[in-house]
């Protein structure tokens, strides 16, 4: 069987971009392309529900359907269907009850689950429905700013733009062409206001949070082709906060709290977004940039950056919100779609794999406001972060520190599912994003296939894909990343070797396929370390962070006080049992195999999540160092780490397991020789 090898190396994007074409919508793939003048992305997005999520990543939508993401109408009064303003009530008409809707859509319609559609309807309805003459929709009066004050909200922008997340969502699954209509007379009615109510015509979001309207108007562009939208387009792009010189001439990365940590990770993708309508380079080196100077002067092992609220650098005692979290991983997810450069997937797999799992508990209700990378002490305690809540901000709770994530914590999982495949303008499938799944697309001319992708990924190396097809024989490209940290990646074919690609690049593999071919991707882990502040050490294997395995003790606290109307009337405290305060012996890099003994259960449990379930533990010998103590129920100031000076005691046992898994950890650790 002939096999054509491509290999697509991303490292230059700007060389990889100019070689995509603009094309019309529909003569380059089975889905829908950008339209010119909108230059031809890499990656297209495929329908909702197209991908069904298996194995533990099925688990995790699962416990979304019984947790807060198909109750929480049910726990937290804001949301309550009978008051919410986006269902015509006098209660929240701002962002609660569209941020719940933009989880709870999409686990929907990916679950298949009759009993979620039929919750999601209502909310959907009354939104086409509510549209006026003028093409505006959603909630007319704000109630919830100033009890008693009505004001007018039609230039609050922001809400809506949730809402048309949500309504893009919708038709994806649907192909209701209401959507098409709501969304075509809207954009109308933006261009006309935007001119004398501009995007902080009431609060500033809209105008840092506006990339997120700017693609549904690319989006809507690429079905219907009116002319209007790319000047909407042009209009949202100057209103919206320049991420582009910022990021390009300001120290807006590198100075605390210039800038809100949510609004950097939902507005960051702002100047990749545009790129796709005016192709300056400065675009391609504003984003590339923004990334770069968040690893130099914000960003932690677990992937994310100290935003606690505002950016507040690098200290892995710096809280990171949930919000960001969620949010950084659908601008990666779109930025990957737009780019198709591997260091947005890597990025992408290590907040998802890292950060996520570990800040919402186990039962998907209780969640933490923020994280920290090193964090010892889960209690009622005021920390050093730029905004405390009541000091509850890294208790386990459903509305401990601030309750904005209580309803937008919904969207990871499922749109992480959503994004783990992509269909490509030369008409095949490309597999980006790594997790159990089934997916179902068209590819070639318009032929219908299934591949069933099986691994232990992220725990294991392997990664299995069966074609199922009606067809003989079938040409078409399956595309392969193999992520920045493999060295060398094995690609079988019916269990033929065919390549041995390096790793920071996209593989192509292009064949006449049949029904049950059988495609092995082998992606050896390594441990490898990263530095970071202080000069501490991460230790890594894949795209997991292994961090120091402590004991807990859990109080369960009821609050009776005041602050149970804003906090909730619960959290959870977590004490260690053993001690925190190690660090790890300095190796060479080629040989830390040698000093970091990796075990393996040999299974993944359906939820892998927690210290009982890891499926993979490091062994290896750490030193306590007596003068790293607590600071505000908090590890102390981080030992820097140097050849000499750092007291340290004996050598010790100690374990490493998947961040992910822990709740109490250290994982930026200190250094002794």
């Amino acid at each position: 069987m002939k096999i054509k090898l491509t290999i697509c190396s991303l490292l230059v994007s700007s060389l990889f971009y100019s070689t995509l074409q603009a094309q019309t919508a529909g003569t380059v793939t089975n889905y829908v392309a950008n339209r010119a003048p909108l230059r031809q992305n890499p990656y297209l997005e495929l329908p909702l529900g197209a991908i069904k999520p298996q194995g533990w990543l099925r688990e995790m939508l699962i416990r979304q359907k019984n947790g807060a993401t198909g109750n929480l109408d049910k726990l937290y009064p804001l949301v309550m269907s009978k008051r919410n303003g986006w269902l015509g009530g006098d209660g929240d008409q701002w962002e609660r009850g569209p941020y719940w809707l933009d989880g709870l859509l999409p686990l929907a319609y990916i679950l298949g689950d009759k009993a979620l559609i039929a919750k999601v309807k209502p909310w959907v309805e009354w939104s086409i429905k509510s549209q006026r003459a003028d093409g505006y929709f959603g909630p007319a009066k704000d109630y919830a700013n100033e009890p008693g004050i009505q004001r007018d909200n039609t230039a609050d922008w922001w809400p809506k733009m949730v809402m048309l997340k949500i309504l893009k969502q919708y038709y994806s699954a649907t192909g209701d062409k209401r959507v098409i209509g709501l969304m075509t007379n809207y954009f109308k009615f933006q261009l006309k206001e935007l001119p004398s109510k501009p995007l902080d015509h009431y609060t500033f979001w809209s105008r840092y949070r506006a990339g997120d309207n700017l693609m549904v108007v690319y989006w809507l562009y690429n079905i219907t082709g009116d002319k209007f939208l790319l000047d909407l387009a042009d209009l949202l792009h100057k209103q919206t906060f320049d991420f582009t010189d910022a990021f390009l001439n300001t120290p807006l990365l590198s100075q605390d709290g210039s800038v809100h940590g949510v609004n950097l990770a939902q507005g960051m993708k702002e100047p990749i977004v545009y790129y796709q309508q005016h192709t300056d380079q400065k675009y391609l080196d504003a984003t590339i940039k923004s990334y770069s100077d968040l690893r130099k002067y914000d960003e932690m092992a677990h992937g994310l950056f100290g935003g606690d609220e505002a950016l507040h650098g690098n200290n892995p005692t710096q809280g990171s919100e949930l919000c960001t979290a969620v949010e950084m991983m659908f601008t990666l997810e779109s930025t990957l779609e737009i780019t198709g450069d591997v260091n947005y997937a890597d990025r992408l797999e290590k907040i998802a794999f890292n950060a996520l799992p570990t800040q919402i508990d186990s039962n998907f209700v209780d969640r933490q406001y923020f994280q920290q990378a090193n964090q010892v002490m889960l209690t009622r305690h005021t920390r050093n972060f730029d905004t405390n809540h009541s000091g509850t901000d890294v208790c386990y709770g459903l509305l401990t520190g601030y309750a904005c994530c209580t309803s937008n914590m919904h969207q990871g999982w499922p749109k992480f599912a959503q994004n783990l495949w992509y269909a490509t303008p030369d008409k095949g499938l490309a597999a980006l994003v790594y997790s159990p799944n089934d997916v179902k697309a068209f590819v070639a001319d318009g032929k219908e296939v299934t591949f069933k992708e099986e691994t232990a990924y992220p725990f294991g190396e392997t990664i299995k894909f069966t074609l199922s097809t009606k067809a003989k024989q079938l040409a078409f490209p399956l595309h392969l990343r193999i992520p920045q940290w493999c060295t060398k990646a094995t690609i079988k074919v019916n269990g033929q070797v065919v390549l041995e690609p390096k790793g920071n690049q996209i593989v192509q593999v292009s064949r006449e396929w049949k029904n049950g071919d059988v495609v092995e991707l082998t992606l050896p882990m390594h441990v490898f370390k990263n530095n970071w502040y202080e000069n501490s050490i991460s230790v890594e294997r894949g795209p997991i962070v292994y961090a120091l395995k402590i004991g807990e003790q859990v109080s369960h606290v009821k609050i009776t006080d005041k602050d149970s109307v804003d906090y909730g009337n619960a959290y959870d405290e977590i004490r260690p049992t053993t001690p925190w305060n190690y660090a790890l012996i300095a190796q060479p890099d080629n040989k830390l195999n040698e000093h970091y003994k990796v075990v393996t259960t040999g299974t993944v449990a359906s939820y892998p999540w927690s210290v009982n379930n890891s499926p993979i533990i490091i062994k290896t010998k750490g030193r306590r160092v007596p003068s790293w103590g607590l600071y505000n129920d908090m590890t102390g100031q981080l030992p820097y780490s140097i050849g000499y000076g750092l007291d340290a005691e004996k050598e010790e046992d100690i374990i490493l397991i998947p961040y992910g898994c822990t709740r109490l950890r250290v994982s930026q650790f200190p250094v002794v020789w």
